[in-house]
């Protein structure tokens, strides 16, 4: 266990814990800490005197750093707060604040308890007041990454609904790639693509990369796996809308299109996949 010092703090913060949980929530009320219509007053309360039981906790086995195991339960509860914080729409500043709310009641009760101390107060003060930042740190800290993974999420939700692979005929599949592609969306593309010609049992598709502005050599390599994928499972895949830069990127990348159907516009590669699934165009004259 800890000190006489860690004692103290502990036990100052512990036995007064209603007057300090009473406080600490008005205290975010006025730092506007919390949306009050995201989260309600009961959940905010007993969420609150959780913390102060890990806080009492924490101090109780030690003051000197709270990355330390005997505060692991402290900084997954922040961590679990923070994250869901993020998702439920509450901003980084008030997420830190929540914790950061805590020092001005903290500090007026030990100013409270410890008058006659001085010294020992500035001691217990400086104290806290690491802890509290290192603590602050640490949700804001737990946000960002709640944020980045929603974010990474969403972006993948992102590439896995754009791009639609279309069946636009009995047999015939078409995918528009449009924006700059990476190798992380080509590939996701493009195991959609295959995925589609087993579902439909399609036997040509057409690539339409006239969107994309330039490509390179892992994007390439992509586009020719997925090609050779196809063939072997019967298909045959026909790319259009090969832009002029595109075509002299190709060239100076030493890329090759020699085995691959290639159109310059789409119109022309569904003209080729209707020819060859044997339908015919027809174009009617309009009545006067």
């Amino acid at each position: 266990m800890g000190t006489g010092k860690n004692s103290k703090i502990a036990e100052i913060i512990n036995n007064s814990k209603e007057e300090l949980l009473e406080n600490w929530l008005k205290e975010q009320k006025k730092a506007k800490a919390q949306h009050t219509e995201l989260i309600s007053e009961g959940e905010l309360r007993h969420r609150s005197e959780e913390l102060l039981s890990l806080f009492v906790r924490g101090c109780l086995s030690g003051l000197e750093d709270t990355s330390t195991e005997a505060w692991s339960e402290m900084r997954d509860f922040l961590s679990s707060i923070s994250r869901n914080n993020a998702r439920q729409g509450f901003s980084p500043s008030e997420t830190a604040t929540y914790i950061f709310s805590l020092k001005q009641p903290v500090f007026a009760l030990l100013r409270q308890e410890l008058s006659n101390e001085p010294d020992a107060l500035l001691d217990e003060i400086w104290t806290v007041s690491k802890l509290l930042d290192s603590l602050g740190l640490h949700s804001f800290e737990e946000y960002q990454r709640g944020r980045e993974e929603i974010i990474e999420r969403q972006r993948q939700e992102m590439i896995g609904h754009s791009n639609p692979v279309m069946k636009i005929w009995e047999g015939i599949l078409t995918v528009p790639l449009i924006g700059t592609l990476d190798s992380e969306r080509t590939q996701v593309i493009m195991e959609n693509l295959l995925q589609k010609i087993v579902d439909t049992e399609s036997s040509i598709v057409i690539i339409e990369i006239s969107g994309v502005p330039t490509v390179d050599t892992e994007v390439a390599q992509y586009l020719f796996k997925t090609v050779a994928a196809a063939k072997l499972m019967g298909t045959e895949c026909i790319i259009s809308g090969i832009r002029p830069q595109i075509a002299q990127t190709m060239v100076q990348l030493g890329v090759a299109f020699d085995d691959i159907m290639t159109k310059t516009t789409l119109a022309d590669a569904l003209q080729y996949a209707f020819k060859q699934s044997n339908l015919d165009i027809v174009q009617h004259q309009k009545r006067a």
